[in-house]
């Protein structure tokens, strides 16, 4: 086989045969074979075995009994049992159209790249098959936690949520992944560099069928971006948390010596904004410092961001409490999570970002230490 496509598949039953002729044609003369992993609970493994009699490529059904790892896990299980290195990943729903299969290949047949991604955000590619704003929104900002979270191993991938990409397996040490949901490509950019090209695509509406997306699987996908990076994470919210301490000691020590509660609250606000810049430049970012800006620069930034943040919060929490009916202690809890995010994305993508000095700067050769901390399996 020249190629293998992996289509991880549950509930898919209406799409199948669409999608084998409509990949039939993209593929031409290459010889091609589709790889159907399914976790279904319909009649989906019985279509496909239908429609595999008469494909014009060869068409073949794992049918998994243990959903084990979900549809990353699934992805998994085609690359170990694809007849061919070079194996495509993409999804059954028609949502990533098997016209753009050509394109692809094209650019991974330069042989200058590892991984082939296709990106919603890049060129002229679209997310108009994403449902509604709320979904846009919820990609987006998902993406940039995630680039936030590996800077330099996803430098170049506007789009490491796709789950319709290239590469060669053996390139990737298989056990090693650890899926967890269905951001696959994301387990495998997050474990290793790899050298990465996009070619833009359409994210089409569903050929027929349900979503998938659920709430669960936010919850696999914060699961598994934690683990890959809780390292650094971790350490910036434990900042985080000796400055929270610390506005509330100040703020009680001002007031004991008689001064006046809001200006002890700004004087703590201030103070615990430099120390926590101080504490990050030193224990969090310590390994990004010398491919980004100055320090006066980054300060400059941190303390002007922080400063924003706790303007728009404290207006934010007093709407929650007085349209809301919620308490002042539950809407400051939800403000100051919403928060810890914003400001790890903001330092990471802006405050601590490489200067732009040329593909090969010895920015990219400092910052590679920092994605090698991502947890190897068995730290977890």
């Amino acid at each position: 086989m020249d190629l293998s496509i992996i289509v991880p598949t549950y509930n898919e039953a209406p799409n199948v045969a669409e999608l084998v002729r409509r990949v039939t044609d993209a593929v031409q003369s290459r010889q091609t074979e589709i790889v159907f992993v399914d976790d279904s609970t319909d009649d989906t493994p019985d279509v496909i075995r239908e429609v595999a009699e008469t494909a014009g490529v060869s068409v073949r059904l794992i049918h998994r009994d243990e959903k084990t790892g979900g549809l990353g896990g699934a992805v998994v299980e085609g690359l170990r049992q694809a007849q061919s290195d070079l194996c495509l990943v993409m999804d059954g729903d028609l949502q990533h159209p098997p016209e753009k299969i050509p394109d692809v290949l094209e650019r991974f047949e330069r042989g200058d790249v590892d991984v082939v991604v296709a990106s919603r955000y890049v060129g002229g590619g679209t997310a108009h098959g994403l449902a509604d704003r709320t979904r846009v929104l919820v990609s987006k900002a998902s993406t940039a936690l995630t680039k936030a979270m590996f800077p330099v191993k996803l430098r170049d991938v506007t789009d490491p949520m796709t789950g319709f990409f290239l590469i060669d397996r053996r390139t990737v040490d298989l056990q090693t992944l650890k899926p967890r949901g269905f951001k696959i490509l994301l387990e495998i950019l997050a474990r290793k560099p790899f050298r990465v090209a996009e070619v833009p695509f359409d994210f089409a509406d569903r050929h027929a069928g349900e979503s998938k997306a659920s709430l669960g699987q936010g919850m696999h996908f914060v699961a598994q971006l934690t683990a890959l990076r809780f390292g650094k994470m971790s350490l910036f919210a434990l900042v985080g948390g000796l400055g929270a301490v610390a506005n509330v000691f100040i703020v009680w020590a001002l007031t004991q010596l008689g001064v006046d509660y809001l200006v002890a609250a700004i004087v703590a606000a201030e103070v615990t904004i430099i120390g926590n810049f101080l504490l990050i430049e030193h224990f969090v970012f310590q390994d990004m410092r010398g491919a980004a800006s100055g320090v006066w620069i980054r300060f400059a930034k941190s303390f002007a961001f922080n400063n924003a943040e706790a303007v728009v919060r404290i207006p934010v929490v007093a709407l929650m409490v007085s349209s809301g009916h919620v308490s002042a202690v539950v809407a400051t809890a939800i403000t100051l999570v919403v928060a810890f995010f914003v400001r790890f994305v903001f330092h990471s993508l802006v405050v601590y970002a490489p200067k732009r000095t040329g593909k090969h700067s010895v920015a990219r050769e400092v910052l590679e230490e920092m994605d090698e901390q991502a947890l190897q399996p068995g730290e977890l």
